[in-house]
């Protein structure tokens, strides 16, 4: 979660995207080893090899390290989306996305830093705001495709397709946090969460 795939222009501005990325690297292992609130700017300054200085003329705080996070994790978020929007059978485009949705989930520090940062933006509304935002899109383009398979009938009628995507997601996001906490690898746990999902939605 830490390129920026904007691409700068000039040298001085290449320049500056390259520090940029390696203060927001500094601030990811930072996160991750000492929690958010146990990091202080200066403890991602000095993890980057920048000044003080240097590091606030690319970020005014930690507050806008979480922002640029946010847009981050939206730019994540496009390999899925693509995957939801393919116009393929329905049940194979799910298939598809549990598979990718659970391997990017595999990698721990994905989901300690998503940890870190939601206890953070529970605190602060504008940032929870940003998060919100990309986790409804990521909602709403899976919600649209069980509306498709239902309509064709490679979906059972579910009540509400909004809150069964909203549990999918619960429940491969769930299953990775337990990964995380009892140490067993998402991949021991990806066969019967799939299985779980499309037994949910597949007719019966």
């Amino acid at each position: 979660m830490t390129e920026d795939r904007n691409k700068p222009t000039s040298s001085r501005d290449k320049a500056s995207a390259k520090r940029r990325n390696q203060i927001l690297e500094a601030a990811v292992m930072c996160f991750l080893e000492r929690g958010y609130h146990q990091t202080g700017v200066r403890d991602i300054a000095a993890r980057a090899g920048v000044s003080l200085g240097n590091l606030y003329n690319h970020f005014s705080g930690k507050h806008d390290v979480l922002v640029k996070f946010a847009m981050l994790e939206r730019q994540e978020m496009e390999p899925f989306l693509k995957i939801l929007s393919a116009h393929s059978p329905a049940p194979k485009v799910l298939e598809k996305f549990i598979g990718a949705y659970a391997k990017y989930l595999a990698v721990p520090e994905n989901v300690i830093l998503t940890l870190e940062v939601s206890s953070e933006a529970v605190r602060q509304p504008d940032i929870a705001q940003l998060f919100i935002e990309n986790r409804a899109e990521l909602t709403n383009s899976l919600s649209t495709l069980l509306q498709r398979g239902t309509d064709v009938g490679d979906f059972r009628k579910l009540p509400d397709p909004t809150q069964a995507a909203q549990m999918i997601l619960d429940v491969l996001e769930g299953s990775a946090y337990h990964s995380v906490l009892s140490e067993v690898p998402m991949r021991k746990f990806a066969g019967s969460v799939k299985d779980f999902i499309l037994s949910s939605v597949l007719p019966r």
